[in-house]
């Protein structure tokens, strides 16, 4: 089955090449974060950082708005979408929160009771 055929999934962006063409910059950046120095750097200046990986603009708006969906709509892969999370104070059940419209407590409850 291709991503076209893929059935859609309501609140998922289904992540395929043309998602993967649209986010490079973003995952891109967001991939660097697995080094110290590099998540050192965009704390102490967020714009260079951002600018130095030539974000489009609806990438960067994103980014300054701390906009997750905003990221994946952007074209960000959530796994990569993580390591900026991490940088924000965000875990993963703050992503999942995020892209289920659910709050956090929400989504934890909603974990708990599909027994993951």
């Amino acid at each position: 089955m291709t991503v076209q055929e893929a059935p859609h999934i309501w609140g998922t962006t289904i992540f395929g090449p043309e998602e993967a063409m649209k986010g490079y910059a973003l995952n891109k950046m967001c991939y660097s974060f697995n080094d110290a120095d590099n998540r050192a750097a965009f704390v102490k200046d967020e714009s260079a950082y951002c600018a130095k990986y030539h974000l489009t603009p609806e990438q960067l708006d994103a980014v300054k708005r701390r906009d997750v969906l905003g990221m994946i709509d952007a074209g960000g892969n959530v796994y990569y979408l993580a390591k900026l999370a991490g940088i924000l104070g965000l875990d993963v059940q703050d992503l999942g929160a995020l892209q289920t419209g659910m709050t956090k407590e929400e989504f934890k409850r909603k974990l708990v009771e599909q027994g993951e």
